[in-house]
């Protein structure tokens, strides 16, 4: 998510939205049902935290990283009240900031890719923030005609899956899957508009 953005106003509100709670949910059962329990993870573009929350049980420890100022103050906030001991937040931002030593078993990001620009160059990195045989779980949206955002977006159109695929692999990955995890809807009436969200899970070699 970009620097300085609408993100750090909306991170006030972003967990009233249902459909926000009910997605995070459905991708965390998606990850779940594939991935088995890690030991590091990384949430990256993580807003409020929502998809780490839900995934805590399953993690030994995550780090849940944005550039948002605004959504990782309501993250703290929420890490507080919880009292949860194995999340921890952390600013960081991919497109400008240079990549952390950590590495991590599962790495996952929801419904953030398709505001970064260089999708390989994220790829590259999320790989290279990986451990060997770890997991990669992106959940984003399936290729739509910009009625998402609106014309004023200037990020991806969701992103097609042979070609996302391609660009997994081409970055080192492996073992690439996709399965749709939620449906969001937007409009009403005549004008409303399905939106298929992807989860896409691949692995690093071993070697």
């Amino acid at each position: 998510m970009p620097s300085n953005s609408p993100f750090d106003e909306s991170a006030k509100t972003w967990d009233q939205d249902p459909v926000k709670l009910a997605r995070a949910q459905a991708v965390a059962d998606g990850i779940r049902s594939q991935v088995p329990p890690q030991a590091r993870a990384l949430d990256y573009g993580c807003g409020t935290g929502l998809l780490g929350f839900a995934l805590q049980a399953h993690c030994g420890h995550i780090s849940l990283a944005d550039s948002s100022a605004g959504m990782l103050a309501v993250l703290d906030e929420k890490i507080a009240a919880s009292g949860a001991t194995n999340l921890r937040s952390t600013r960081l931002d991919l497109v400008t900031d240079p990549l952390p030593p950590d590495r991590y078993e599962l790495i996952c990001t929801l419904m953030t890719a398709h505001h970064i620009a260089d999708t390989d160059k994220l790829l590259r990195d999320l790989h290279a923030l990986l451990a060997a045989s770890g997991y990669l779980c992106i959940a984003d949206l399936d290729a739509e005609d910009g009625s998402f955002h609106g014309p004023e977006f200037d990020g991806h159109k969701g992103f097609g899956r042979d070609e996302l695929q391609h660009q997994a692999e081409a970055a080192g990955f492996r073992d690439v899957s996709f399965t749709t995890v939620f449906h969001m809807q937007k409009g009403a009436g005549p004008q409303q508009t399905e939106f298929p969200i992807f989860l896409m899970i691949a692995r690093k070699p071993s070697q």
